[in-house]
């Protein structure tokens, strides 16, 4: 899993079986401090993340389980929005 922020959406009216009502988010990887960090990502998100939010996303074979045996051809999906964190770091 990482961290972060949503940065755009993608429409698609043709998409594979299995992905049809799916809401496709553009998010960007950031760190504990919100500096990008990785490459953008498309993920499905199903729990109403909207722009600039900070979002967990669960990416690879975690990310398909979520659809319960379907054979979904997806790589990323958002499992939560982040209200806050807190980070300590030792000196």
């Amino acid at each position: 899993m990482f961290l972060g922020k949503v940065i755009g959406s993608v429409w698609s009216t043709q998409k594979e079986d299995g992905m049809e009502n799916l809401k496709l988010l553009v998010v960007q990887p950031i760190d504990w401090n919100e500096k990008e960090g990785g490459q953008t990502v498309i993920a499905v998100d199903r729990i109403g993340a909207g722009f600039g939010e900070k979002v967990i996303v669960s990416s690879g074979t975690p990310a398909r389980i979520i659809f319960h045996n379907k054979m979904v051809p997806i790589d990323a999906v958002i499992v939560g929005i982040v209200d806050s964190y807190e980070v300590t770091q030792e000196e």
